[in-house]
């Protein structure tokens, strides 16, 4: 892991912030595989020991980009949202969506690499926003519940991520919103018997 710094510095965020930027505009211009550490140091304008004092490797840099950005989409998306219901459902799966589509923006030449290379973190986040929704309160205490809740929220999450992947891997026959209404019925499935358990 990382040395730490204080994160709230202005000056830790200004650099970790010149990092990340560097690092996406050489994702523009080379291949993941083609771009070192170096790289990003020279085109931040600091030195590798700095970059070594926010990250430990190239793909912690290209996680927290990644990670920061589906978050931004998908907030951008779910703002106002206070429960799990079908708006919200499609919200987050319109979410996803952009996150493809700019992924394979950002990474032309690597994307389909790339979005498997950090498929399951990205499954699990889009399960536990979907679990974030769930009133605590009123979940069944029974053990059996909680394990079909579970199921339910990985089964969503992945039918979600593998539509949008294979969606935007055709090239996006169609717009995010054509494609999500289209599949929302075959979801919506799965969120209703989510929806039955709590």
């Amino acid at each position: 892991m990382t040395n730490k710094k204080n994160e709230a510095d202005p000056r830790v965020i200004r650099t970790r912030r010149l990092l990340q930027d560097a690092f996406a505009s050489l994702i523009q211009e080379k291949d993941f595989e083609s771009i070192t550490v170096r790289d990003i140091a020279e085109r931040a304008t600091v030195n590798r020991a700095t970059f070594y004092a926010h990250f430990v490797d190239k793909f912690e840099i290209l996680e927290t980009k990644l990670m920061e950005s589906f978050m931004t989409i998908i907030n951008r998306r779910i703002d106002g949202h206070e429960v799990l219901n079908e708006e919200t459902i499609q919200s987050i799966f319109l979410g996803v969506c952009d996150f493809h589509e700019g992924l394979s923006t950002m990474c032309k030449r690597r994307y389909t690499s790339l979005g498997s290379v950090f498929e399951i973190q990205i499954k699990e986040k889009i399960q536990s926003i979907l679990l974030s929704f769930i009133d605590k309160d009123k979940m069944p205490s029974s053990p059996n519940a909680h394990l079909l809740i579970n199921t339910a929220s990985i089964m969503l999450s992945w039918g979600m991520y593998g539509a949008a992947y294979v969606w935007n891997n055709e090239g996006r026959p169609s717009s995010a919103e054509s494609f999500v209404k289209q599949t929302m019925p075959l979801i919506m499935n799965g969120a209703k018997e989510l929806k039955s358990l709590i």
